[in-house]
């Protein structure tokens, strides 16, 4: 199946018949979350359906489930074998619902992939149904975003690096510089409280989580 999206942010379809989505730039990632207090990361894609006469599901009895492959590029992926050349990026984690409401991605997922519900109408066992869901995704080879200052990815995690965008809103920025804005914060802690943050810490990064207090220093 085909699944077609769009870029910042970009949307996925998950069709019945046969097992494609979609990927975005740098990982599919999105921009962070944006608040007062600077922001973590959830991807908040929207997903539609775009149905395709081809085959039920990919490569295993679940379209997408942890440890299967996709191979992807500028506008849509496919399933295929983790064994084949075409593969690009690994299931890491799997989960049915939305990523806002579900548990989320681990911490090193460099792009995430909502997958939309699909049960055709033509499909008498079942098998072509697709729940509604996301993966989470890494990359077979580097570069990783979602790596600790790697820039991307669906969630801020220690390590990582933040530039400012105003208003007390920050965005997620490769430590390197290599993303195109010079890191202005690093992320040295992750704590339950603010109070809890070391003497040094300039900026107060919203995480999420147990420990939803990101403590950032100036770099």
């Amino acid at each position: 199946m085909r699944v077609r999206t769009r870029w910042w942010p970009p949307a996925v379809s998950a069709a019945a018949c046969a097992a494609v989505c979609a990927v975005l730039l740098t990982g599919c990632q999105s921009a962070p979350g944006e608040g007062s207090e600077g922001a973590g990361r959830l991807d908040d894609r929207a997903a539609t359906v775009s149905p395709a006469p081809v085959r039920t599901y990919g490569y295993g009895a679940v379209f997408l489930a942890v440890d299967e492959c996709s191979s992807f590029g500028r506008t849509s992926f496919t399933e295929v074998s983790c064994d084949g050349e075409r593969a690009a990026a690994r299931v890491v984690a799997r989960h049915d619902g939305t990523a806002r409401d579900g548990p989320p991605c681990p911490a090193t997922t460099d792009f995430v992939l909502h997958i939309s519900e699909q049960r055709p109408s033509a499909d008498e066992d079942g098998d072509g149904a697709v729940p509604r869901g996301y993966a989470c995704m890494r990359h077979l080879q580097p570069p990783h975003p979602g790596d600790p200052g790697g820039g991307g990815g669906p969630r801020t995690v220690v390590g990582d690096c933040v530039y400012g965008l105003g208003d007390g809103k920050v965005r997620e920025t490769a430590c390197d510089g290599s993303g195109g804005h010079r890191p202005e914060f690093e992320v040295t802690k992750a704590v339950d409280a603010r109070s809890k943050c070391p003497a040094s810490t300039a900026l107060y990064v919203r995480l999420g989580g147990t420990t939803p207090v990101g403590c950032a220093r100036p770099v």
